[in-house]
């Protein structure tokens, strides 16, 4: 008479070293591109003892950046990291107010400008039916404050 047949006992735990895998492939990825993921120019930034923003749309602010040698540089459009010029910027401002009228405008301009730029900067906001505008700045803890 054959001998009767084993019965075979079922693995009940669940093999995690692919999940652990895979979430160790995902943070080598996030590590790579966060730095990648900041947007606009490079400024170097005014100290300024203020309050953040707290009532800002859900949507992307428009930031007209201002670099240290005066060149425009507007984070709406295809060519962002290249200089735009005042009619440029009064037309994406434009069309950008016109489809969404509470967006908020920013200017972020470098320290070193001089402040003749900053003024042409908003003055170009401002012909592009900019109302109210608001300036990026970095913590004053940050700055050394004179004795």
């Amino acid at each position: 008479m054959p001998a009767p047949m084993q019965k075979r006992k079922l693995m009940s735990e669940i093999n995690v070293v692919p999940y652990i895998d895979v979430m160790l492939v995902l943070l080598v990825i996030f590590m790579v591109t966060a730095p990648m993921l900041t947007q606009g120019i490079k400024v170097d930034l005014p100290k300024a003892n203020s309050e953040p923003i707290d009532d800002v749309p859900n949507h992307q602010p428009l930031v007209l950046s201002v670099d240290a040698e005066g060149n425009l540089y507007i984070n709406v459009g295809d060519d962002e990291d290249q200089p735009a010029s005042g009619k440029e910027v009064i037309a994406r401002v434009g069309a950008v107010l016109r489809n969404r009228p509470e967006t908020p405008i920013l200017v972020k301009a470098d320290r070193a400008v001089p402040y003749g730029y900053v003024v042409g900067a908003m003055v170009v906001l401002q012909r592009g039916g900019a109302e109210h505008i608001g300036f990026v700045t970095d913590p004053l803890d940050t700055y050394p404050i004179p004795e």
